[in-house]
């Protein structure tokens, strides 16, 4: 079953295991027990990033005093230690409680609280990816113990549609321009064929014109002939 913590599992398997109880627990609604086991895991990570640096500390509070005295006072060293108190707190407190709270949210918050710890730890004390950084606690994961889709997939995914939807708007610019260029030469061709009639009737009209007026020129010259004749005769 996946876990908020599965990159913590390449750096150490046993905190890994620690907090994947915490995590199953939770899911399971024995909160109290969950707030008890982040602080286990919290502890233990303060064990390791103390390493050689711990001496005669014995408990949680002395070795979180002496982590705090190494620290060269940065934002993340901080954070880091503001959360392994917190998380010192909740647990002793649901450890020493007289009666079960079922406090869902404080449970929650220990888990969170956790993970920020847990991705500290690997980046900051064990030199890991700096990737894991940008990791996001799933609430989703936790409750249902399966993985979402990664950001990643999401965005293949939405790529893909989006291809596909280019891809139909293409075609169906394609059929529309397609239809207009078949409409334009219809067209086109429709001009032609009245230009060429016009040209047509023109050219008729035109043999037409001509016809008449020889006729008119053979009638009078008949005339003028038969005149010509008749003053000859006349004359003679």
């Amino acid at each position: 079953m996946a876990t908020n913590f599965d990159f913590l599992k390449d750096t150490d398997v046993n905190l890994y295991d620690i907090i994947s109880d915490a995590e199953k627990l939770y899911r399971d609604e024995y909160f109290e027990q969950c707030m008890s086991q982040t602080r286990r895991f919290a502890e233990n990570v303060c064990k390791n990033v103390l390493g050689q640096k711990r001496t005669t500390e014995a408990t949680f509070d002395q070795m979180l005093a002496t982590l705090k005295d190494n620290t060269q006072g940065s934002e993340q060293e901080k954070e880091f230690i503001e959360d392994l108190y917190f998380l010192k707190k909740c647990g002793n407190r649901s450890v020493h409680s007289a009666s079960v709270k079922k406090d869902g949210l404080n449970a929650l918050d220990c888990l969170q609280r956790a993970f920020e710890v847990a991705i500290n730890y690997v980046v900051y004390s064990r030199n890991g990816s700096r990737d894991v950084l940008n990791l996001h606690y799933d609430i989703k994961l936790l409750a249902t113990g399966k993985k979402d889709r990664t950001l990643a997939q999401k965005y293949q995914t939405a790529e893909e549609k989006e291809k596909k939807s280019s891809k139909k708007s293409t075609k169906s610019t394609k059929k529309v321009t397609s239809s207009k260029s078949t409409s334009k030469k219809k067209t086109a061709a429709g001009k032609k064929s009245t230009a060429k009639q016009h040209c047509s009737m023109k050219s008729i009209h035109k043999k037409s014109s001509v016809s008449a007026f020889w006729v008119v020129v053979g009638v009078f010259t008949v005339i003028a002939f038969v005149l010509a004749i008749y003053l000859l005769l006349s004359g003679g």
